[in-house]
């Protein structure tokens, strides 16, 4: 729509400034009489040709523009525009005074007025969006009581949980009650990831970035980018940390390390693999169940099959019931650090004479 706008307008301009050429080469008595209505109607015709052209290709720059303005407002919270705009103008006001009286002089006072309000106003919008916690405190915006159980149901995603992807159904179905942090070192992260050489990280860069944007357009869901970092603080996962300290807010991470260092310092951590393996469903010694025997064991004889929910199940002597569903019973299920396991053994009328 926006491409057909621009080329409309760009073909109305152009045509009208044939017509004004010609005109002009007519009044310059340029061209003869007989040629004048010719050459009216030729710079007509020439301004909307270049009309249509110039505008198609101006109407898809314009376009590509307004979505890179769209993807970069749809990520930015309410918040954060509401004080970036405040602390520009509060900019703008600081810089008046002087510019007046630059302005009095002339040139280059005047050049010299622009490149204050210009700088001031930037420096006053980022500052307002650097420092909106503390602001929001400094004003009162809010409940004090509402502000810190807010805080405490966010949660601050890690790369890993981002890449890992189950964090989308699990927001879907409700049970991410507070809105979902993503610190910008974890932006940057994801993004040299994706922009990485190695074909193997950067398909897992570009899932994190779409598992990001799938978590956006959730209704139930918010996802809030923070610029809060911590220069004097060197890796990721110490920054992720301190934020979590500084916040109150939990941090949610696969990283069995991050997680360890965590939980030492204080920090509230919500593992994604956790909450995977609490969900499997019990099995106990000696119940029956059907899996279908997919590859060979490690030890001679053996197959394995695997559970709808991806529990690995190894069953003695089935190797010759291999691409076969059968029923099985269990004789014991360790946990191992790869998650539970279980072994059974081939149900008698499954057993080969």
């Amino acid at each position: 729509m926006v491409v057909v706008v621009i080329r409309l307008i760009s073909i109305f301009a152009c045509s009208y400034g044939g017509f004004r050429i010609a005109e002009i080469l007519n009044d310059n008595y340029i061209l003869r009489n007989p040629q004048q209505a010719l050459s009216i109607t030729l710079g007509i015709v020439l301004g909307v040709l270049v009309g249509y052209v110039l505008g198609g290709v101006i109407g898809r720059y314009v376009a590509d523009l307004l979505g890179l303005l769209d993807n970069s407002l749809y990520r930015v919270s309410g918040v954060e525009l509401f004080f970036g705009v405040m602390g520009a103008l509060v900019g703008l006001l600081v810089a008046l005074i002087p510019s007046v009286a630059l302005f009095r002089f002339g040139y280059p006072g005047d050049m010299v007025a622009i490149v204050i309000i210009i700088a001031c106003g930037f420096l006053g919008g980022r500052i307002g969006i650097l420092k909106r916690s503390e602001l929001s405190s400094m004003l009162k915006l809010g409940s004090g009581a509402a502000r810190v159980a807010e805080e405490r149901k966010a949660t601050i995603l890690d790369t890993s949980v981002i890449i890992d992807g189950r964090i989308v159904e699990i927001a879907k179905a409700g049970f991410v009650e507070g809105a979902m942090v993503v610190p910008r070192f974890i932006l940057e992260e994801l993004q040299s990831i994706a922009d990485s050489a190695d074909e193997l990280k950067r398909s897992r860069g570009r899932r994190g970035l779409d598992v990001l944007n799938a978590l956006q357009r959730l209704d139930n869901a918010g996802v809030e980018i923070t610029d809060q970092d911590f220069p004097e603080i060197t890796g990721v996962d110490g920054k992720l940390i301190a934020l979590s300290k500084l916040t109150g807010m939990s941090l949610t991470t696969n990283d069995f390390n991050l997680n360890k260092v965590a939980e030492l310092q204080g920090v509230r951590v919500m593992n994604i693999n956790a909450l995977a393996s609490s969900l499997k469903p019990v099995v106990l010694a000696g119940e029956e169940m059907k899996v279908k025997i997919i590859r060979e064991g490690k030890e001679p004889g053996q197959g394995v099959g695997y559970l709808d929910d991806g529990t690995m199940v190894v069953v003695e002597q089935g190797k010759g019931k291999l691409g076969s569903e059968v029923t099985v019973e269990t004789t014991s299920v360790p946990q191992t650090p790869a998650g539970k396991m279980i072994f059974s053994d081939l149900r008698e009328e499954h057993r080969e004479g």
